[in-house]
C-alpha cells in the first residue's frame, strides 16, 4: 500500500473514532491531565505505562475501538503505553497492518504519550520442538518487531510456549529466541519474556534459557502475577492452574537482572486500596533494589472493579508504595 493510500486510511479511522478535532473544551482537558500527569510521578523512580489488557473487555466485550487507547491512558495520567497485539485482529483484517501500526503511531504523537513495547499473542511458539514450526512463529513475529521499530517502542513481549517438557524445552527456547532476537537487534528492539505460563512462570527454568541465549536485548519483563507453571489440562495455555511456583517474590528477584520492563499485574484491592494477593511495597522494593529506572506497566486483570477504577486503584497502590520504600 503506498503512502498515499496509508495516510488517507488513518485520516479515515481518526474520523471514525472521533479523534480529528481538537475543541478549546478538549484543550482545556488536555491540560488538566498533563497537570496530573506532573503530580502523579513527582519524586518516583519509575515511569508508569499502561498496559493495554487492563482494557481488554472494552473491546472484546463492549466492541469498542482499541484505538481510543492513547486517549484513555493520558486521561488517566499515564506516560506510557504497552499495546496487546490480539486486540488489533480486527482492525488489521479490515484496514491491514501497515495502517493499523501508523494510526496508532500517530494517536500516540497526537496525545504526546511514549510507545513502550507491544505484548505479542497468537503468533505460533517459539519453543515448539518441531524446528519448522517454531521457525515459522520467528517469522511470524517480525512483523511486530518492525511495528515495535515505527512505533519507538524498545520491545516486544513474547511467549515461550512449545512443550511442558523441561528438557525439549530449554533446547527449544534458546533456538528460537535467539533466532529471533538477531533479527530484533538489527531494529534495535529487544525480545522480552514474561512470566507468563508453562515453563516461563519457572524463573529457574526462564532464567537458564536468557543466559544461554546470551544476547544484550533478549531479556525479561517480570510479571508481579502469573506463576501458574502447570494447568490442570496440560494441553491448555490458559485455564485452571495445577501448580504454582512456590514464591512470586524470589521469582521476580531472580528475573529482575534481565528486566527491560515490569508488570504490576492486580486482581483485587481490600478496603485500605491494598492488593489482596500480592504486597505491592515488598515487589517494588524488590524492583527498586535491582536498580530498575523503567516503565512500570499497570495491568488490572480482576473482575469485581470495572476496568477503569481497577486501573486507577492499581496506579494509586504502586504510587502509594513507593513513596513509602526504603
Amino acid at each position: 500500500m503506498n503512502s498515499t493510500i496509508i495516510s488517507k486510511t488513518i485520516f479515515i479511522v481518526l474520523l471514525i473514532i472521533g479523534v480529528t478535532t481538537t475543541s478549546c473544551k478538549t484543550g482545556k482537558k488536555k491540560q488538566t491531565i498533563l497537570s496530573e500527569k506532573v503530580q502523579l510521578n513527582e519524586g518516583v523512580f519509575f515511569k508508569l505505562s499502561l498496559a493495554q489488557w487492563s482494557l481488554h473487555r472494552y473491546v472484546e466485550e463492549n466492541k469498542k475501538s482499541p484505538f481510543h487507547f492513547a486517549f484513555q491512558a493520558k486521561q488517566m495520567g499515564f506516560e506510557g503505553l504497552e499495546y496487546v497485539s490480539q486486540l488489533y485482529k480486527y482492525e488489521i483484517e479490515k484496514l491491514g497492518f501497515d495502517v493499523v501500526i501508523d494510526s496508532l503511531k500517530t494517536l500516540s504523537e497526537r496525545e504526546k504519550i511514549q510507545n513502550v513495547l507491544i505484548m505479542v499473542d497468537d503468533e505460533g511458539d517459539l519453543a515448539d520442538p518441531d524446528e519448522s514450526k517454531r521457525d515459522q512463529a520467528v517469522e511470524n513475529h517480525k512483523r511486530w518487531i518492525d511495528a515495535a521499530a515505527i512505533l519507538g517502542c524498545h520491545s516486544i513481549r513474547v511467549n515461550t510456549f512449545g512443550t511442558n517438557d523441561s528438557e525439549i524445552w530449554k533446547t527449544s527456547v534458546v533456538d528460537g529466541l535467539r533466532k529471533l532476537s538477531e533479527y530484533a537487534a538489527t531494529k534495535n528492539i529487544n525480545v522480552l519474556c514474561e512470566n507468563h505460563g508453562w515453563l516461563s512462570s519457572d524463573p529457574d527454568k526462564l532464567m537458564a534459557a536468557i543466559n544461554d541465549v546470551n544476547m544484550e536485548n533478549c531479556g525479561t519483563l517480570p510479571d508481579f502475577g502469573n506463576w501458574c507453571t502447570k494447568r490442570k489440562n496440560m494441553n491448555e495455555k490458559w485455564g485452571d492452574c495445577a501448580e504454582v511456583y512456590p514464591d512470586k517474590y524470589k521469582g521476580t528477584e531472580l528475573m529482575m537482572p534481565a528486566a527491560k520492563a515490569v508488570s504490576a499485574k492486580s486482581y483485587d484491592f481490600d478496603e485500605a486500596g491494598n492488593e489482596t494477593t500480592i504486597d505491592f511495597l515488598k515487589m517494588l522494593q524488590i524492583v527498586k533494589d535491582a536498580e530498575y529506572t523503567g516503565f512500570i506497566g499497570v495491568e488490572y486483570e480482576g473482575d469485581r472493579l470495572n476496568e477503569r477504577d481497577g486501573i486507577k486503584a492499581t496506579r494509586d497502590l504502586l504510587l502509594k508504595s513507593a513513596s513509602n520504600l526504603k
